[in-house]
C-alpha cells in the first residue's frame, strides 16, 4: 500500500516518518524531495530565485511513474539531488518495493494525480513559528544556507504557497495531526489503520 504523509515543512513528516520506519521496519521511504528539477542549466543566483514551494518546481511525471511502480513491486532508481545547490549532480539510488510505501511531501495531497494514488493520506502541520523555528535549524546545519536567506525564501515563498496550495489539501486526509503530537502515538494510530489495506 501506499502510505502518504503530507502537510507544511518542517511541520513534523520526517519525525512522523522515522517514527513509522522504526515501527515497520520493512516499510520503505519514497520522498518527493529527490524530485525537484535539476536546475544546474541555471546560475547560482538564478536558482535561488526560484519557488520551490509550487507544484511546477518537481518532476511529477517521474515521481509519479516511481509510485505506480512501487505499488506494482517494482523497485525505482531515484535520483540524487543536491538541496544546496538546487541541481542534480548526477546519479540514483535503488529503492525497492514493500508492502508498506511511505510516500512523503509537502505538496503530495495538493497534486491531484499523486493524491489519487495513495491508499492512506495522512496530514501533520504545525504553526508558522514552529516551522520556521526547525526550519532554520534544518537548512543553515544540513543545506548550508545562511539565516537570513532561510527567513527571505520562507516569506517569499514558502508561508505564501502553504497557504494557497498546502492547507488547502488537508481536506483531502484521512488523517490529521496538530502540533504538538507525540511521534510514537501518531505512528502507532496511522499502523493500525494501514491494517485494513495490508
Amino acid at each position: 500500500m501506499l502510505l502518504g504523509l503530507s502537510g507544511g515543512s518542517c511541520a513534523g513528516k520526517t519525525t512522523l516518518a522515522s517514527a513509522l520506519l522504526q515501527r515497520q521496519p520493512s516499510a520503505v521511504l519514497l520522498s518527493f524531495d529527490d524530485y525537484y528539477r535539476d536546475l544546474s542549466h541555471l546560475n547560482v543566483s538564478d536558482r535561488a530565485k526560484k519557488n520551490y514551494d509550487h507544484p511546477d518546481a518537481l518532476d511529477v511525471e517521474l515521481f509519479l511513474e516511481h509510485m505506480d511502480a512501487l505499488a506494482s513491486g517494482h523497485s525505482v532508481d531515484v535520483p540524487l539531488y543536491d538541496m544546496a545547490t538546487h541541481t542534480r549532480p548526477g546519479g540514483t539510488f535503488r529503492l525497492e518495493s514493500a508492502p508498506l510505501v511511505i510516500v512523503d511531501g509537502i505538496l503530495l495531497l495538493s497534486v491531484e494525480e499523486c493524491r489519487e494514488k495513495l491508499d492512506l493520506k495522512v496530514f501533520v502541520d504545525a504553526p508558522s513559528e514552529v516551522r520556521l523555528k526547525r526550519r532554520l535549524v534544518r537548512d543553515t546545519n544540513e543545506r548550508g544556507r545562511d539565516e537570513q536567506s532561510v527567513r527571505t525564501q520562507f516569506r517569499r515563498s514558502v508561508e505564501p504557497m502553504h497557504e494557497k496550495y498546502v492547507v488547502p489539501s488537508s481536506k483531502y486526509a484521512d488523517l490529521r495531526f496538530e502540533y504538538p503530537f507525540e511521534a510514537e502515538e501518531a505512528a502507532g494510530e496511522v499502523l493500525e489503520r494501514t491494517q485494513r489495506f495490508m
